[in-house]
C-alpha cells in the first residue's frame, strides 16, 4: 500500500520513521489509543502495526459514530419513518446498524421510506423535492458532521425539515476511558480531522490534568507513524503535550467559524454511548430556539426521551449497553480486546450479516478486521 509518488505514503520515509520508533521505544509496554475509525482503517490497510516494535501497540477506541449511535435513537429513527410515514434520510452506514427492532434497511424493505443521503444538504433537497411530505435528517457523527448540520439550520431549513441529532463528542469520551478499570493508556492519537473543526484546545487536559501525551495526526501512513514516534518521545521525556502531528491542516485554533455554528445550534448535553453507557457532556442538542427543526420535540414519538420525563437533551436510557448476548463489541470500543478475540467474529458475525454494530461500517474496527485480516494485527 506505500509508494513513492506520494510523500506521506514513501517507502523510504515510512522505513525511516518506524526505525525511529524503535529507538524510540521503550523496555516496558506501550499502549496507544486512537479514536477514530479512519485511523483504524489507515492503519490496518497499510499493515503498520506490522512496523512497530512488539512493545509498542496501537489500539482502537470508540472512534466510529455509527457504532456508538445508541439503540434507542435506531429505534427513534425507525418509528419515525415506519409509524409516522416520514422520510427518513441518513447516512448510508446508519442502514444496516441492528437494534432491538431491526434496521433502518429493514424497514425500507417493509415498505418505509428511508433514503440514504451523503450530506445533510442531500436531505434538503428531499424536502424541497417533498413539500407534502415530512423528512427527518438522523443525523449521526462526531464534531465534523454536527458542523455541516449547523450550517443547515442556520441556513433556515424548510418546513417540513428536521434533525433527529445523534451527534457525539470525542474529547468527553477520551476522558471517560481513562477511568475505566484495567484499562491502561500511555498516549492518545486524536483524529485530524476533528482538529481541523475543533482545534487543539480541547485536548489539552490530557496532557496538563492527566499527564497523557497527545498528538492529532492525518491519515496517510508518515503521518500516524510521526504521531505515534512523537507520543514515544514525550513519554521518554516525562513531558505531556498536545502536538499538532497534522500541520497541513489543522490550525491549534481550528476552524472558528464552524465552532461558532455548533455553538450557535447546540447544546452541550450528556448522551448514550452503545456498548459504553452514558458519558456526561459528551452530546449536542438543538437549543430550544430551533427546537421547530428537533424531531423529538416536533413530531413527539411514543418512545421519546421526552415524554419519559428525561431532561431535554439527555440521551440517556437505562444503563444497558445495547449489546447482544455473545457480542464483544462494548469491550472492543474501549480497546480491551481486539475483534478477533471476540467468538462471534467471523462467523455469527459477518459484513454482509453483522450481530454487533463493529461489523457494519467501513470505519468499525470489526468490520476492518475482517477485510484486512493479519495486516489489522500486531504481528
Amino acid at each position: 500500500m506505500l509508494n513513492t509518488s506520494n510523500p506521506y505514503t514513501d517507502k523510504t520515509i515510512v522505513s525511516k520513521l518506524a526505525h525511529a520508533i524503535a529507538c524510540e521505544a521503550p523496555a516496558h509496554n506501550i499502549k496507544i489509543m486512537h479514536v477514530c475509525g479512519t485511523h483504524e482503517n489507515a492503519i490496518s490497510k497499510a499493515g503498520l502495526r506490522g512496523l512497530l516494535p512488539e512493545n509498542v501497540e496501537v489500539i482502537a477506541g470508540p472512534g466510529c459514530p455509527v457504532c456508538v449511535c445508541p439503540d434507542a435513537d435506531i429505534n427513534l429513527a425507525i418509528e419515525i419513518a415506519v409509524k409516522h410515514k416520514a422520510i427518513l434520510a441518513t447516512f448510508g452506514d446508519m442502514m444496516r446498524v441492528p437494534s432491538t427492532n431491526g434496521s433502518l434497511q429493514d424497514a425500507k424493505a417493509n415498505g418505509a421510506d428511508v433514503r440514504a443521503v451523503y450530506s445533510p444538504f442531500d436531505a434538503l433537497k428531499i424536502a424541497m423535492g417533498n413539500p407534502e411530505k415530512e423528512v427527518v435528517f438522523f443525523a449521526v457523527g462526531f464534531e465534523t458532521t454536527a458542523c455541516g448540520v449547523a450550517a443547515l439550520i442556520q441556513k433556515g431549513a424548510p418546513e417540513n425539515l428536521s434533525i433527529l441529532a445523534s451527534h457525539r463528542l470525542i474529547p468527553p469520551s477520551m476522558e471517560f476511558l481513562l477511568g475505566v478499570g484495567d484499562l491502561h493508556i500511555d498516549g492518545f492519537l486524536v483524529p485530524g480531522h476533528v482538529t481541523t473543526v475543533m482545534g487543539l484546545k480541547e485536548y489539552k487536559i490530557f496532557p496538563e490534568a492527566y499527564r497523557m501525551p497527545t498528538v492529532t495526526a492525518g491519515f496517510e501512513p508518515v503521518d500516524i507513524l510521526l504521531g505515534i514516534l512523537k507520543i514515544l518521545r514525550q513519554i521518554n521525556k516525562g513531558a505531556a503535550q498536545c502536538e499538532n502531528a497534522y500541520q497541513r491542516a489543522v490550525e491549534p485554533e481550528g476552524n472558528l467559524k464552524a465552532q461558532k455554528a455548533i455553538a450557535d445550534v447546540f447544546d452541550v448535553a450528556p448522551a448514550y454511548w452503545r456498548g459504553i453507557g452514558r458519558i456526561p457532556r459528551s452530546g449536542l442538542a438543538l437549543k430550544e430556539r430551533y427546537s421547530r427543526y428537533d424531531a423529538r420535540c416536533r413530531l413527539n414519538p411514543p418512545v421519546s426521551p421526552f415524554n419519559k420525563g428525561g431532561q431535554k437533551g439527555d440521551f440517556t436510557k437505562g444503563g444497558e449497553l445495547d449489546i447482544n448476548p455473545g457480542c464483544s463489541c462494548h469491550l472492543i470500543m474501549i480497546g480491551k480486546i481486539k475483534p478477533t478475540e471476540c467468538p462471534m467474529f467471523g462467523k455469527g458475525c459477518l459484513p454482509e450479516k453483522p450481530y454487533g454494530p463493529c461489523m457494519v461500517s467501513m470505519d468499525g474496527t470489526c468490520r476492518i478486521w475482517h477485510r484486512y485480516g493479519h495486516a489489522a494485527k500486531n504481528t
